[in-house]
């Protein structure tokens, strides 16, 4: 498998969607409410997709069920990140880290033998996202640095689980769908427990809005990610997807007005170079 323009395309555009939702959990005054919200709308969203699309192949229902699992505590770890750390500090530790795992695990789960040239596009993609992010501040926040490199193995562990599951349906698109309508309700039944109706019904009421406009992102950002794994190597798909941390970078400096640093433009440039790198291997 060679991934090619298209699927490029189409990765960077998925990575852009998750930069949306993430963003938006961060921005929020709840983070665990928002992420139970969003995956719970978004259960509900694909209810019809599984309708329209279908059930997967049942050989594919045993990595789902494991994935289901795994999610529970990609949000657990996701929503302690963002409690204790900047979403510029956190965020490029959990996507930058990842698919150095994946790279790894691929190779020897997947037999994916990567190309020298494939290597550094996901080397030069981790170092420039992991550049974006690392500063001093990271000294300053052990919690968040830790809930970090926890979710990314985390996610590493789900790609992985999820890409053999897609390729096993059949179909990536039946097998995202059946994912998400199972997916939300665990963590969000917890969050339930945890916060009880009285709260948790007002604050729906207030964000279901937004929350639908990210779930829908994640939705298309996950069903993106796990079709190219069909057509390409899950090592290079899951690198490409991190470049998502390169658009929050240029999304804040070109409509916050966040400043563009040299540390900055070089883990942009390395980004785009590891991207390159991929697409040429």
């Amino acid at each position: 498998m060679t991934i090619t323009w298209p699927v490029v395309a189409a990765v960077l555009f998925g990575a852009l969607l998750h930069a949306s939702w993430n963003a938006l959990v961060k921005s929020s005054s709840d983070k665990a409410m928002d992420t139970a919200l969003i995956h719970v709308i978004g259960s509900v969203v694909a209810i019809p997709l599984l309708v329209v699309v279908g059930l997967p192949a049942a050989e594919s229902w045993p990595f789902i069920a494991a994935s289901v699992v795994i999610h529970i505590g990609y949000y657990i770890a996701l929503t302690g990140a963002y409690q204790h750390g900047d979403l510029g500090l956190t965020y490029p530790l959990m996507r930058g880290t990842a698919p150095l795992l994946v790279a790894l695990s691929a190779s020897v789960l997947l037999g994916e033998a990567l190309s020298l040239g494939a290597w550094l596009g996901v080397v030069g993609i981790c170092v420039g996202v992991l550049s974006l992010g690392l500063s001093r501040h990271a000294l300053d926040s052990p919690r968040a640095v830790r809930f970090a490199l926890v979710n990314a193995v985390v996610i590493a562990i789900y790609t992985v689980v999820d890409a053999l599951g897609a390729r096993a349906s059949g179909n990536a698109l039946q097998y995202v769908a059946l994912l998400f309508v199972l997916d939300g309700w665990p963590f969000g039944l917890l969050v339930l427990a945890r916060r009880g109706t009285a709260v948790a019904l007002p604050y729906a009421r207030q964000r279901w809005p937004v929350a639908t406009g990210a779930a829908a992102a994640s939705l298309g950002s996950y069903g993106i990610a796990l079709w190219a794994m069909t057509q390409a190597p899950v090592a290079t798909v899951a690198a490409l997807r991190e470049t998502s941390v390169l658009f929050a970078t240029l999304l804040g400096i070109w409509f916050l007005n966040e400043e563009l640093t040299r540390r900055r433009l070089m883990g942009t440039l390395t980004v785009v170079a590891g991207v390159i790198a991929l697409r040429l291997s």
